[in-house]
């Protein structure tokens, strides 16, 4: 699976084509998210992965985030599984968001 850093995806989704075809999924949990979050990230908790993945779109790319990497990565893989063609991890989750990119997103 691909991964990307924080920077990396601030950068692609400032270019206009990307942030129109790119989806951006959030697996945390909902008291996470409301925490922090990224902007137009589409939010399905992980546990709900398996009865709601065909809400996503599997021909687009597709960025899987969470708190630090580990379980958007475990849903990135379980995606791959069911054919979704770019699945790309961010490495340390919304944790590096907020450390890299947006001061402004909290840190928990």
């Amino acid at each position: 699976m691909q991964q990307i850093t924080a920077p990396e995806l601030a950068a692609w989704l400032q270019e206009p084509q990307a942030r129109a075809q790119v989806q951006v999924l959030d697996v945390r949990e909902p008291w996470e998210v409301e925490i922090a979050s990224l902007p137009g990230a589409f939010t399905i908790p992980m546990g709900q992965i398996p009865e709601r993945h065909a809400e996503l779109d599997p021909a687009r790319p597709l960025v899987c985030v969470c708190h630090h990497g580990m379980r958007s990565m475990q849903v990135g893989l379980f995606l791959e599984r069911q054919g979704f063609g770019q699945v790309i991890n961010l490495t340390g989750g919304i944790d590096a968001w907020s450390r890299l990119v947006d001061s402004s997103c909290p840190s928990y």
